[in-house]
Parts: C-alpha cells; sequence; structure tokens
C-alpha cells in the first residue's frame, strides 16, 4: 500500500515562498499521475496542481504563475514550490497519487500566509 507523506508546511508572510514535499513509499507499482490538493476548515478540498510521469503539469487558475509542481520519480517525491504567497493560499496541502486501480491521500500539511 501506498503511503504518501507532505512534509515543508509552515507559516510565512504574504509575499513570501514555501516549498512543500509528498514522499510516496510503499508501492509496488508505478506511480502516474500526482495531485496537490487544499482544504480550508468548513470548505471542499480545491485541486491546485497536478504533474503525469512524463512531467506533463496542470495547475488550478487560482496558483498558476505562482506555484510549480515538479517531481523525482526515482524518489516517487512531488515538490510543490510556493512563490508571492498570499493569505487566502492557508490551508492544509493533501498530496494524492495513483497506481494502477488505486489513488492514496496523504494526511496533509498546513501552510498559513499572515498578512
Amino acid at each position: 500500500q501506498v503511503q504518501p507523506v507532505e512534509s515543508g508546511g509552515g507559516l510565512v508572510q504574504a509575499g513570501g515562498c514555501l516549498r512543500l514535499s509528498c514522499a510516496a513509499s510503499g508501492s509496488r507499482f508505478s506511480i502516474t499521475n500526482m495531485q496537490w490538493y487544499r482544504q480550508v476548515p468548513g470548505q471542499q478540498r480545491e485541486f491546485v496542481a497536478q504533474i503525469t510521469s512524463l512531467g506533463t503539469t496542470v495547475y488550478a487558475a487560482s496558483v498558476k504563475g505562482r506555484f510549480t509542481i515538479s517531481r523525482d520519480n526515482a524518489e516517487n517525491t512531488m515538490y510543490l514550490q510556493m512563490n508571492s504567497l498570499k493569505p487566502e493560499d492557508t490551508a492544509v496541502y493533501y498530496c494524492r497519487v495513483y497506481v494502477p486501480g488505486s489513488d492514496y491521500w496523504g494526511q496533509g500539511t498546513q501552510v498559513t500566509v499572515s498578512s
């Protein structure tokens, strides 16, 4: 069973940057798509970005141009470089990892952006 583990969250001032990581261990199969989501208490979890195994990326409109998703296939690790952070980026950030026939969520890492 795949166990994604996020890290890198924290408290940062508006305009600052953070780099999140998602390490996916335990997979017996090749990981295909990897995604970042975020969730604010009381709101639905929302899509942030996706990267395929070939490196094709997709971003939510709200983060495009500020966030960059990347991955290291050899290490089964995904990253999210977040620049020009805004208070509205405050949320718990989750990674989602796909293998053939299944997908797995991490437990999340808190990102707080102060104004």
